[in-house]
């Protein structure tokens, strides 16, 4: 069973989610795409550890204090979706890929149009740093939790702008 909490952060509350073993398996914004039905959630329980770990680390990383996070994490999703979301988390602080470029590390050079659908089905943005893909032209494209916080977290990453 899964157990949820709420955590405030510069982009409004931020709706943390465990699985039965204690793993980070979602992290979801207001009005984020692909947000699972409240009732996906469990109960809320503010008392996880891996919710007071990952608080910690956001609060730090918000904050410019870190550049990584180390909150276990229990992510759900086909082999090929945990395989995106894996090379997702290769991506430096502060750098982008394309899609293209992650279907090139993953094996596939044209599997470009389904890295970006398991790029968009990713349940823990932020962490798994989704908002680090753009398009082949160096575009913003697609982003669960929107363009504009897509545009405010590379701007943060890459030192142009602070929350």
């Amino acid at each position: 069973m899964n157990h949820h909490t709420v955590i405030d952060s510069p982009y409004g509350p931020l709706t943390l989610v465990a699985d039965a073993d204690g793993g980070l398996c979602g992290l979801y914004m207001v009005g984020q795409r692909h947000r699972p039905g409240e009732e996906r959630f469990g109960p809320r329980d503010d008392t996880l550890p891996v919710f007071a770990e990952t608080a910690e680390q956001l609060t730090a990383y918000f904050s410019g204090e870190t550049k990584e996070f180390t909150v276990r994490l229990g992510l759900h999703g086909t082999p090929f979706q945990r395989s995106v979301w894996q090379q997702l988390t290769a991506i430096p602080y502060g750098e982008t890929r394309t899609y293209g470029e992650l279907a090139d590390a993953l094996g596939n050079a044209r599997a470009s149009r389904a890295v970006g659908l398991a790029n968009g089905r990713n349940p823990v943005g932020i962490i798994v740093p989704c908002h680090r893909v753009i398009g082949s032209d160096g575009s913003l494209t697609g982003y669960g939790g929107g363009l504009d916080r897509k545009r405010r977290l590379l701007d943060f990453e890459r030192g142009t702008a602070l929350f």
